[in-house]
């Protein structure tokens, strides 16, 4: 459950554009969309005035992670909790270790997963703010077998992912 403050902390209300926002992990929506991975939702775009979308995604070793594909409206970033991430920027497969943090600009191919025989755990981000959570659903009911494959294809435009293809991603060990 989030818990929106009503109290107005800024020092010149006509700058504000989204109040605080407070979402505590506890009841945060958390949701399986593949097997091996949890993502646990905490700030969509319509809770921060369009700002940033934040989520954690939590995967156990040998979890598919997210395919190659590509933003148009966003930056998205990886900021690496706990454990080991391969992450895919361009045509370069990038090893992220705990602490590490990369962001991907629009139109910039990626794509991420927990590194062979690793875990990973990552706070994920978009900025400007992006509609994801639907999106995040969407994956989880594909899981459960309540949406197809040609859903999420279908759904490209309307989230802002777009599907690529990548020889070195392919190719990583």
């Amino acid at each position: 459950m989030n818990t929106r403050y009503t109290k107005n902390t800024t020092t010149d209300p006509a700058n504000r554009t989204h109040q605080p926002l407070v979402t505590r992990g506890a009841t945060a929506e958390a949701l399986t969309d593949a097997p091996g991975s949890l993502i646990t939702l905490f700030a969509d775009s319509d809770t921060t005035g369009g700002a940033l979308t934040l989520n954690t995604a939590r995967f156990e070793k040998g979890a598919a992670g997210a395919p190659v594909h590509f933003h148009t409206r966003a930056t998205e970033f990886f900021f690496v909790v706990d454990g080991t991430l391969q992450v895919l920027v361009g045509e370069e497969v990038l090893t992220l270790e705990k602490g590490d943090f990369v962001a991907v600009p629009p139109h910039t191919p990626h794509a991420f997963a927990p590194a062979l025989d690793a875990t990973a755990e990552v706070l994920v981000g978009f900025t400007p703010g992006m509609d994801r959570f639907d999106y995040y659903r969407l994956l989880g009911r594909v899981h459960d077998g309540g949406a197809t494959v040609q859903d999420i294809k279908d759904s490209s435009a309307t989230y802002d992912n777009h599907y690529a293809r990548s020889r070195a991603w392919e190719e990583r060990a």
